[in-house]
């Protein structure tokens, strides 16, 4: 048995040690907006934050997150108000949108280390997500619409 917290909410799972994250996510708890990708990390369809930090979570065994804080895109916001997906909205981001979730998740605990950030920060940041869709001038565009929402006020 594994106990953790996912969106606010304690979560006590029972599941073959070394299952992924992803997998208790999605197949356990009904949280499917994190997303298979690849399986390897290389991705980035599947990125959540286990205690502030955006992780992979198809690589992440369920006993990494015992006693941890993780937060999928559905605990991001309740109905859509945040910030990046507000902008992510304006900015008409997503096409299949299939990475948009793990997209959103790696940017927002961009901005919460650097609210911010350059076109250089957002590149380096988001190096490891990949859009074959090919929307990266407009994510950055969308982070730094975000950025400049937050500093002004927003969440």
């Amino acid at each position: 048995m594994i106990t953790f917290i996912v969106n606010g909410k304690e979560q006590t799972v029972e599941v073959i040690p070394g299952t992924p994250l992803l997998w208790v996510l999605r197949d356990n708890l009904g949280l499917t907006g994190t997303k298979f990708g690849c399986g390897m990390a290389q991705c980035g369809a599947c990125t959540v934050h286990v205690d502030g930090n955006a992780i992979r979570s198809c690589i992440t065994p369920i006993e990494a997150v015992s006693g941890k804080k993780v937060t999928t895109i559905e605990g991001l916001s309740q109905d859509t108000g945040h910030p990046l997906q507000k902008a992510w909205i304006a900015q008409d981001v997503p096409q299949c949108g299939y990475c948009q979730s793990g997209q959103i998740m790696a940017a927002a605990a961009l901005l919460a280390q650097n609210p911010n950030p350059t076109d250089a920060d957002i590149d380096e940041a988001m190096s490891g997500n990949i859009c074959r869709c090919g929307t990266y001038q407009r994510i950055r565009s969308a982070i730094h619409q975000a950025a400049k929402m937050m500093k002004e006020g927003g969440r």
